[in-house]
């Protein structure tokens, strides 16, 4: 009967390793469908609009400046004309941007993507330095001033709404199409003229409703910078080189303020090599300081799919164990047939709660599929076992299993912990309700009743 008995473990330790496949399967089928999701994402930014950054207003003064150059020719030394094309950039001294960011959810299929509808209030003033500061790059040079513009970098000027307006000191300037920068030609801007650069302070002031996906970022670059944001979504991400000086998160929604100085930040000596490397010819996109705000799903359904999947191989292991258990010590024979169906139950699950996570929320889909898993094995059990009693009781240990492993997929970062006290807890029961058992004479006959 000993040897009967580890027989039985080897095939049950073989069943339950063949189960991983079917467990793999699933992941694989996870895997395609957060492969169709992500296309689906890309699909609906190239038909609509995609993440935001933006920055600005930056002051752009153009000129062109002329000067000799001597060559040789031959013997001879001649003097050509050469005029070279340059921008002077002038930032912002004080920059606030007011922030508030509505959702919607658009959809491709049975999949979804977060979008976002923003209004900002930029304002703020600039430090108009005299014109003739501008650096000459060749001693005696010639400088000729062009129109002055006030220049606004938009990474997807498709989800600008209406025509943005400028007020510049006393006056009204319309926004065009095109930032005017060479490292990032995508935005707006609006064109001023000579007078309206005079040196001295000047306040300026627009709103600009912009749509976008996922996320949202602006550039400090300002001397003094300000961002304020709220939303009523209340699953905010901060990110990019700064994160909020102050933010309050809540069920309705949350608001973060970022105070930036051009001491702590290097954007505006970024921008400009990026514009000296576009006048070079290159055209690599600006690398630049960003604070981020992301909006993100509170429940991914996917990911939490493929996390409950990795825990499918432990569900059997248990539910094996507690069958071996309880053969062994009632002396109750259970078929390995019986043991690979309700193996493959416990894995149906899973496939089971990936389908109905992509049509309804997580935690009903989650309720929906356990609860089907657990009446079936409960069912099955009390049939197998030839006591209802049994089946109930096993059903009652399934659905404390799989409390556990919701909990274990709510709290990512309690994940370790509660699966070490959740293994811990199993063995303890295990050590002491076989505490007695005499495992030399198991697989002996029972004595016969007199």
């Amino acid at each position: 009967m000993q040897k009967n008995l580890a027989i039985k473990a080897i095939i049950i330790g073989v069943l339950m390793l063949l189960l991983g496949l079917p467990l793999l399967m699933i992941q694989s089928t996870i895997s395609e469908r957060m492969v169709f999701r992500d296309n689906a994402a890309r699909s609906i930014a190239q038909d609509s609009v995609g993440e935001q950054q933006v920055y600005g207003p930056v002051l752009v003064i153009p000129y062109d400046e002329s000067y000799n150059v001597e060559e040789k020719n031959g013997d001879r030394k001649e003097v050509r004309r050469q005029t070279v094309h340059a921008t002077h950039l002038i930032f912002p001294n004080q920059l606030e941007v007011v922030s508030r960011l509505g959702t919607e959810r658009r959809y491709r299929g049975i999949h979804q993507v977060l979008m976002y509808n923003g209004a900002h209030r930029v304002s703020g003033d600039f430090v108009v330095p005299p014109l003739s500061d501008i650096p000459h790059k060749v001693i005696g040079s010639d400088i000729k001033l062009g129109l002055p513009f006030v220049a606004l970098a938009v990474a997807d000027v498709r989800g600008v709404h209406d025509f943005p307006r400028l007020v510049w000191g006393l006056q009204n300037f319309e926004f065009e199409r095109g930032s005017g920068l060479r490292s990032q030609p995508a935005g707006l801007h609006a064109t001023l003229q000579i007078a309206d650069v005079t040196p001295g302070p000047v306040k300026f002031s627009f709103d600009l409703n912009l749509s976008g996906m996922n996320s949202q970022e602006f550039v400090p670059l300002a001397r003094n910078n300000r961002f304020v944001m709220s939303s009523p979504w209340p699953h905010p991400q901060f990110g990019g080189r700064f994160l909020p000086e102050q933010r309050e998160v809540g069920d309705k929604g949350f608001q973060a303020v970022w105070r930036i100085s051009s001491l702590a930040t290097e954007a505006q000596d970024q921008l400009l090599r990026t514009e000296r490397g576009a006048t070079q010819g290159q055209r690599a996109a600006p690398a630049l300081d960003v604070i981020r705000t992301s909006f993100i799903e509170p429940v991914n359904v996917y990911s939490m799919a493929d996390r409950a999947t990795k825990y499918g191989l432990l569900f059997v292991a248990l539910t094996f164990a507690a069958f071996f258990l309880f053969e062994v010590m009632k002396r109750l024979p259970i078929h390995p047939v019986q043991y690979a169906l309700v193996g493959l139950a416990l894995a149906l699950f899973f496939l089971l709660l990936l389908s109905l996570s992509e049509h309804i929320a997580f935690l009903p889909a989650y309720l929906l599929a356990s609860a089907a898993c657990i009446v079936l094995i409960g069912y099955y059990l009390a049939h197998v076992l030839h006591d209802r009693r049994r089946g109930i009781s096993f059903g009652a240990a399934l659905t404390v299993l799989y409390g556990v492993l919701y909990g274990l997929l709510s709290s990512e970062s309690n994940a370790l912990l509660l699966g070490a006290i959740l293994l811990f807890a199993v063995l303890a029961g295990i050590m002491v309700a076989t505490r007695k058992v005499d495992w030399y004479r198991l697989g002996d006959p029972l004595p016969a009743r007199g």
